[in-house]
């Protein structure tokens, strides 16, 4: 049987993306928190963190024992609040990227709220490099947003698909190519960027036609037959078609992953409620 103290460390750190932060988070100290994880991971029988000096990673056996750590300290906390009479309040202020607006996350504060009916939820909705430095400003809780995969951030793993180039159905690509985008910083963008600039032949040249901050806005000009736009494969549907990047000509384009991230003093019963929230509904909703 694991130790429910030194679960909870674990899965701060996980969520917090390293020792430094979940020390803060934990009022702890950074040496006290690496002897906790060392201890779980001598009941574990091997690591479960990858280190490095610039960040931690899961590794196989910590991805694995991340969801179980979650449902251990669910189902304490759960049994605790039944025998308190006790359910978290307060105030939880999340950030979520606008792809995710769709299905997912009405999907996930419903459930949230059916079952913590007494927090009150602050939502902003923008592009992921915003909402991280926002967390990591304190004026969020929660972040979650879809980076490129491979790029260096922190933050629990949710799900990947596919980066795709997406346009209007039934109409051929402009030549030449004249694109839809978020603007900066977006890691869409610079993944369409940098797939481009690699790719040799004819498409190497194109041109931003419309720049929106909105996922709507970026949608209405592919619709239009104005500009391909890249976006995750899950928003694809309707008049918007996903483009065989091979047979038009156009570069493959990297995985989105999407990652969940506490702030680092955010250590509510409510957050916690919400990540386990956030941890079930992980996977993308097709329309």
């Amino acid at each position: 049987m694991f130790d429910t103290d030194l679960l909870h460390v674990f899965v701060t750190v996980a969520d917090s993306g390293g020792f430094t932060r979940a020390s803060e988070i934990l009022n702890s100290t950074q040496s006290t928190v690496s002897a906790q994880v060392r201890r779980l991971e001598e009941q574990v029988g091997q690591p479960i963190f990858a280190r490095s000096t610039r960040n931690v990673q899961l590794t196989a056996a910590g991805e694995t024992l991340l969801g179980y750590a979650r449902t251990i300290l669910r189902i304490n906390e759960d049994a605790r609040q039944k025998l308190d009479g006790a359910t978290p309040t307060g105030r939880i202020r999340i950030g979520a990227s606008e792809d995710l607006t769709g299905a997912w996350l009405p999907r996930v504060l419903k459930n949230y709220v059916s079952r913590f009916p007494g927090v009150t939820i602050d939502l902003e909705i923008g592009i992921g490099p915003q909402l991280m430095r926002k967390l990591d400003d304190g004026e969020l809780d929660v972040m979650v947003a879809g980076r490129c995969a491979g790029d260096d951030a922190d933050g629990w793993r949710l799900w990947r698909e596919p980066l795709v180039w997406m346009f209007a159905r039934e109409r051929e690509l402009p030549m030449p190519l004249q694109l839809a985008l978020f603007p900066e910083p977006c890691p869409y963008r610079d993944a369409a960027f940098r797939a481009l600039s690699a790719m040799g032949g004819s498409r190497q040249e194109w041109t931003i036609a419309c720049t929106s901050s909105s996922l709507a806005g970026v949608r209405a000009a592919a619709l239009a037959g104005i500009a391909a736009t890249p976006l995750p494969r899950s928003l694809a549907g309707g008049d918007l078609r996903i483009v065989a990047a091979s047979s038009e000509e156009l570069p493959l384009l990297p995985d989105v992953e999407y990652v969940a991230k506490v702030g680092q003093r955010a250590n509510s019963p409510a957050v916690a409620a919400l990540m386990d929230t956030v941890q079930a509904a992980a996977g993308p909703v097709i329309a």
